[in-house]
């Protein structure tokens, strides 16, 4: 019987004849996700990025009505597995709008795709107001 050999600093490699065992995959059993699971990955990676303020409830409309998550500031559509987000933020005075826009759509996409693993289509960004420090009482 051929002895298992050893990689020079590397793992064990194990013999030819040695059985593998694979668990098949249909019984590992389904994964369902909430679409709340989703809201609160997109609006925590936003409200990660260094310039975002805070998120803005979505503006009002007949559809806000019958939409999940729109008092949080993002709404969130799934079509054929794939993702479209729109979140609504409020950015700090002194920071590059574009540059946080672009930093949350990046960080958004990253979050959804490594954490659920869903394909995202977009990631819209809609700038409702600037931050800025309040004004102290003279």
């Amino acid at each position: 019987m051929a002895r298992p050999s050893v990689a020079r600093n590397g793992p064990e490699v194990r013999n030819v004849n040695t059985p593998q065992t694979e668990t098949p995959v249909d019984r590992q059993g389904k994964t369902t996700i909430a679409p709340d699971v989703l809201l609160t990955i997109a609006r925590l990676s936003a409200l990660g990025v260094p310039g975002v303020a805070r998120v803005e409830p979505v503006p009002g409309g007949v559809d806000r009505i019958f939409k999940r998550g729109v008092h949080e500031g993002v709404r969130i559509a799934v079509k054929d597995q794939a993702v479209t987000v729109d979140l609504y933020l409020v950015l700090e005075h002194d920071r590059n709008v574009r540059e946080i826009s672009r930093t949350v759509q990046a960080a958004v996409a990253r979050a959804i795709q490594e954490m659920v693993g869903m394909d995202v289509l977009a990631v819209n960004i809609h700038i409702e107001d600037v931050a800025y420090p309040e004004q102290e009482a003279q």
